[in-house]
């Protein structure tokens, strides 16, 4: 306090002892009012940041597009390999092969079925009976066509197989439809009607 005292008292006798007028002194002390106003401006402005907010860009990731990939065989304008979007449905698979040849049979396709990654679509060609040559066949000997494609047969063809009546071919073709190609011949197990004893009286007449 002693020291504020004494400077204030000494700016008190330097300002008396001025040898200034009444006027001179009044200009001197609004000039230093301005000066020390303007300082203090000065410093305000130096102290004060600008801050600059910096605008967050928005940066558009492409959206991954989840692929499956379908073998699809048979009567089809371009038989191959195709990659699809997920859930797409057996009806996409064959427009991307050019749709169905001209007398194909979809009858037996459920063409709203969901694909499944890595599966087969196969489209039969539609089965013409000759009638002309059917005196000939009953004479010549029966043809051995081998084991029948599980996966591709008809309801007629699985019925020819032992133990296999209209009922239970109908129940494989429409298990066919629902959940795709069976993937092993032991898969036939999970159709209602078809067990161990029942599969293994056709199993060597079968094939994926």
């Amino acid at each position: 306090m002693n020291q504020i005292r004494n400077t204030i008292d000494n700016v008190r006798n330097w300002w008396e002892d001025l040898a200034f007028t009444s006027v001179q002194r009044k200009s001197l002390l609004a000039l230093s009012i301005l000066i020390i106003a303007s300082s203090g401006v000065l410093l305000l402005q130096g102290a004060s940041e600008e801050i600059v907010i910096a605008e967050v860009t928005e940066i558009e990731i492409p959206e991954q597009v989840m692929l499956l990939v379908v073998d699809v065989a048979g009567a089809v304008k371009k038989p191959g390999v195709y990659s699809l979007p997920i859930n797409s449905r057996v009806v996409d698979a064959i427009a991307a092969a050019g749709n169905v040849l001209k007398g194909a049979d979809v009858s037996d396709i459920n063409l709203a079925r969901i694909l499944k990654d890595g599966e087969q679509v196969y489209v039969h060609v539609a089965s013409r009976a000759i009638s002309s040559s059917r005196s000939t066949a009953r004479s010549a000997p029966p043809r051995n066509t081998g084991p029948i494609a599980i996966n591709r047969a008809s309801a007629k063809e699985l019925e020819a197989l032992d133990g296999i009546g209209p009922v239970l071919a109908s129940r494989i073709i429409a298990y066919r439809n629902a959940n795709g190609p069976f993937v092993t011949l032991e898969a036939l197990l999970e159709v209602s009607g078809i067990g161990l004893a029942k599969l293994s009286q056709f199993k060597e007449k079968i094939r994926l």
